[in-house]
C-alpha cells in the first residue's frame, strides 16, 4: 500500500480482523503535552532523558522549571536518580522573544504543576503560533488531592495528556501523592506548597491514601484533622 508523504498508518486489531486507522499531515503539528504522575514516577528522570534525546539528534530542547522550585538552585534540574542538567526558569522563558525562542525544536518544563494560568497560555502560544512542541512535566492534584493552578489548566488545554505510573506500597497503581508530617503520620491540612522529596511526600493508591495508611513499617493511620475538607 502507498501512503502519501505527510500521512501515516496504524495497524490496529478490530474483533477478528484488523483495521488501517490513516492520520493526516496535521499530527505532525506541534502540540502542547501534559505527562503527570505522582511522587516517585520518575517524571524529571523523563524529562531529563527526553532533552538528551533532542541532543542525540542534533536538535536542540530547552529545559525550563519554576522559580519556585528552588531546592536544586536557580536553574539546575535534578532527578531523584541523579540525573541533572541546567536550565532555565519559566519566569525567564516568558520574557524571551519569538526569535529566540524559534531557536529550540522543543520545550521541556518541569514541576509544571507551579505554573500560573498566565505562564501555561504562554505555553499554548508556544505551541499554536510558533509550532513548537511543548512537553510539560508534574503533579496532577497535590496533596489535599485537589488541583495546582498550573496542573488545572495545563489538564484543560494541553493536546495530549499521559500519566506515567508507579506504585503504592501495595502493589496498586498510585494515582496519590500523601504528605508525612513531622510525627511520620499522613497530614491532610495545610499550605499547597511544602518543597520536599521522599523524606515528606509518598504515593499511595486512593484506597490507602482515603485510610491514611503509609505502609508497613509507618505510622498506624489515625483520624487526621482535616479542616472539613476532603483532601489529596
Amino acid at each position: 500500500m502507498l501512503i502519501r508523504p505527510g500521512y501515516g498508518a496504524e495497524i490496529k486489531a478490530a474483533g477478528r480482523g484488523m483495521r488501517m486507522i490513516f492520520t493526516c499531515g496535521d499530527d505532525k503539528m506541534a502540540k502542547l503535552y501534559y505527562r503527570y504522575g505522582a511522587m516517585g514516577s520518575s517524571k524529571t528522570a523523563n524529562a531529563l532523558m527526553v532533552e538528551y534525546n533532542y541532543g542525540e539528534r542534533g536538535k536542540r530542547a530547552l529545559l525550563v522549571k519554576p522559580r519556585l522550585d528552588s531546592r536544586d538552585g536557580d536553574h539546575m534540574i535534578r532527578s531523584r536518580i541523579g540525573l541533572e542538567r541546567e536550565g532555565v526558569l519559566l519566569e525567564e522563558l516568558t520574557q524571551m522573544s519569538d526569535v529566540r525562542l524559534r531557536e529550540y525544536d522543543c520545550i521541556i518544563l518541569d514541576e509544571a504543576q507551579f505554573a500560573t494560568k498566565e505562564q501555561v497560555e504562554f505555553l499554548v502560544h508556544i505551541v499554536d503560533d510558533l509550532d513548537i512542541p511543548v512537553i510539560c512535566y508534574g503533579l496532577r492534584t497535590d496533596f489535599r488531592h485537589e488541583f495546582f493552578e498550573g496542573s488545572k489548566w495545563l489538564m484543560a488545554w494541553a493536546d495530549k495528556v499521559e500519566e506515567l505510573k508507579t506504585v503504592c506500597w501495595c502493589g496498586k497503581a498510585a494515582n496519590c501523592t500523601a504528605r508525612i508530617g513531622e510525627d511520620g503520620r499522613m497530614v491532610r491540612i495545610g499550605d499547597q506548597v511544602v518543597m520536599g522529596g521522599d523524606d515528606r511526600y509518598v504515593a499511595l493508591c486512593r484506597k490507602h491514601y482515603n485510610q491514611g495508611d503509609l505502609g508497613p513499617g509507618l505510622k498506624e493511620p489515625v483520624a487526621a484533622d482535616t479542616g472539613g475538607l476532603d483532601l489529596f
